[in-house]
């Protein structure tokens, strides 16, 4: 952006030499690209940042300077005398796309005579790189680059029945732009039409067959606010730069309009003559937004910059920029925020606002700088641990995203409309459900593995779900959930390792229970407490989810319970001198019982001696008789001050049978 030093006097008093403008300049975070001599000017290239689009002109530089410095900013006075006319009898306007056109103003100047610019116009446009065209388009052009508002004059004689349609391209319409680029127009693409069709692509560039000649004499003079997105793609989609598509696409500041469009007027009468009809055609959709009010704590100031900026500087401050503060509370500086700068929106752009104007060089520097090592909290330590068991036992850690679509939640939890918290997402109509459980998450990854081919998925992840009220609350919790396409007991083993991994002491359950998503389910406790559930997935929901897996084992649990248990003093005791004697029982037992029952009635006969009891697996089929089947176990005795007999052991394990056969029925399989 290049501005030329005359021209900004003209706004605010420079007593700064162009190097000392360009030094203060630089320190509010303005680069300059480069001084250049323009005969008696001096000439500035600045780099102005895509959220600073109201410093694409000169009166924007004008107040950062203004700001920076102390001074005042004087803006040029709109005076002339208008032409007595209705100007609604002479022009229309129609937005037919309001989110693409937030506003739309138009004048219109009678007599103008088209020729050379003044001497004095010229001469600042081509300082700074704009080459003369003639007297209307150049006087546009000085309120560009004055104003930052773009405007565009038509030649009114030539726009059919004086009637402006902003709307979308049709299917096939062509425009031929006044630099002579012939455009396809696409249907998202927004022109500024005539009953006869497109006359200008609406921020881009105006059409040549309403562009203003030698012989025009009435202007019809446009100055909008269009929507930033829809101008960049537009521009770039037909190669078609432009300046005022430059600043159209950062964004222009609405409520100013029909100011820039008065002082357009001015300029064009000053410059080609003729007289401005009365009024303005001003069609604005969505008038009269409140003013923006963001809140800065003086307090934060000092937190964030690390630095003391008196009080009283702070108010000079945000009140050189425009921000109108008051006081509201003892720490508190409520700003009202201008409508040129929308970049303002938070306590933090306030701050930074602050620090530039006031220096980033008194924020002091130190030779040396002390960094206070902080400890790993708990809840990381405990998902270190956990994901380091977890791993040992070959599960790899997976990171989904937050949403679920509704179809999942309902495969996995037993309702959707009210245990859940949706978000009002339009790009993401059907994934928009928070996750209240991460076992449709892993499963989604379990479907994308099978459908590439890869099978033995081992997975687990830790991540908050999300559960709403019936008060309409909502509670949060941080869940590991792990599954796998293998034997449950690989699953059960796997979340019991990475239990104990965080205390070994920890009494580790899994007692039968109803699980929603599980045709085989139970219940996971933690030294008697629900922690969660494990079980083996209905195949109802792998069929609706497309995975062609035998059985697929999952589990979940509340990781902030785990992460809470206060770890015992680990006690250290000698290796055993005398060795063990192990027994393995395979038990014939109906169907219903549960291996909890076989090891709780176990654990009620057998005697001190009984170190540990292991379950080896299950078997079914020939010669189990049906509705039977044969578990194994194995039981491991040893004495801790001498060396056990058989005999011994025998008598415990005769003792135990006979109380399984009592309690469930069991017998001892032969063979």
């Amino acid at each position: 952006m290049k501005i030329s030093l005359n021209w900004l006097k003209e706004y605010v008093a420079i007593t700064e030499s162009p190097q000392e403008l360009c030094t203060l300049l630089s320190n509010i975070g303005f680069g300059i690209e480069g001084i250049e001599q323009a005969g008696d000017d001096t000439v500035i290239d600045i780099e102005i940042t895509s959220n600073r689009g109201d410093c694409l002109c000169h009166i924007g530089i004008a107040r950062e300077i203004a700001a920076a410095a102390g001074r005042e900013v004087v803006l040029p006075k709109v005076n002339y005398e208008p032409v007595k006319k209705d100007i609604a009898e002479m022009v229309s306007v129609e937005i037919a796309e309001p989110n693409l056109c937030g506003r739309y103003t138009a004048r219109i100047i009678e007599g103008v005579k088209v020729g050379p610019s003044p001497a004095w116009m010229s001469k600042r446009l081509e300082a700074i790189g704009l080459r003369s065209v003639n007297n209307v388009v150049d006087a546009t052009n000085y309120a560009m680059m004055e104003t930052g508002q773009p405007p565009h004059a038509f030649d009114y004689d030539k726009i059919k029945d004086g009637k402006i349609i902003v709307r979308l391209a049709k299917k096939g319409e062509k425009l031929v732009s006044i630099d002579e680029t012939e455009c396809k127009l696409e249907p998202d693409m927004l022109v500024i039409t005539d009953p006869s069709g497109p006359v200008a692509i609406g921020g881009v560039m105006g059409g040549i067959t309403t562009e203003v000649s030698s012989s025009t004499t009435s202007i019809l003079l446009e100055d909008a606010a269009f929507e930033a997105v829809s101008i960049r793609k537009t521009s770039r989609h037909l190669n078609l730069p432009s300046e005022a598509a430059y600043r159209f696409g950062r964004g222009v500041d609405i409520e100013q309009i029909d100011w820039a469009s008065q002082r357009t007027a001015q300029l064009i009468v000053q410059a080609a003559g003729g007289k401005i009809v009365e009024g303005v055609v001003d069609a604005y959709p969505g008038k009269a937004p409140n003013h923006r009010m963001v809140t800065m704590r003086l307090g934060r100031v000092k937190k964030v910059l690390g630095i003391d900026v008196p009080q009283q500087t702070i108010f000079e401050i945000l009140r050189g920029l425009g921000f109108s503060p008051q006081k509201s509370e003892t720490d508190k500086i409520l700003c009202t925020i201008p409508t040129w700068r929308p970049d303002i929106t938070r306590e933090i752009d306030l701050i930074e606002e602050v620090a530039r104007v006031y220096g980033y060089d008194k924020i002091g520097i130190s030779q040396k700088i002390s960094i206070e090592v902080v400890p790993v909290d708990k809840r990381q330590k405990t998902i270190e641990v956990v994901s380091g068991a977890l791993n040992i036992c070959g599960f790899y850690e997976t990171i989904t995203p937050g949403f679920c679509e509704d179809g999942i939640a309902k495969l996995v939890t037993p309702s959707t409309d009210k245990s859940h918290l949706v978000v009002q997402d339009e790009s993401s109509r059907t994934a928009n459900l928070l996750r209240s459980s991460l076992i449709g998450s892993l499963l989604e990854i379990l479907g994308r593995n099978y459908n590439s081919g890869n099978k033995n998925i081992k997975i687990y992840e830790i991540a908050n779900v999300f559960k709403k009220l019936e008060d309409g609350s909502h509670t949060e919790h941080c869940s590991l959930a792990a599954l796998c396409d293998s034997d449950f007991q690989i699953l059960k083993g796997a979340i019991e390792g990475g239990i104990k991994a965080v205390d070994g002491t920890i009494e580790v359950g899994f007692n039968p229970a109803d699980v929603f998503w599980a045709k085989t389910g139970a219940e996971i406790t933690l030294n008697g407490q629900k922690i969660g559930s494990a079980g083996v997935v209905k195949d109802k929901i792998l069929s609706e989810m497309g995975i062609k897996a035998a059985a697929v084992c999952a589990a979940e649990i509340n990781f902030d319970l785990l992460a809470s248990v206060e770890k015992s003093t680990v006690r250290m005791k000698p290796l055993p001198k005398f060795p063990a004697i192990s027994r393995a029982l395979s038990l014939i037992v109906d169907e219903p019982i549960r291996w909890q029952r076989i090891k709780e009635i176990i654990r009620s006969k057998a005697p001190g001696e009984l170190e540990e009891i292991k379950f080896e697996g299950i078997y079914r089929g020939r010669p189990i008789p049906t509705g039977k089947k044969s578990v194994t176990v194995s039981l491991c005795f040893r004495d801790e001050d001498g060396t056990l007999k058989h005999q011994t052991v025998d008598g415990w394990e005769n003792a135990i049978v006979s109380t399984l056969s009592g309690a469930i029925s069991a017998e001892l399989r032969k063979a």
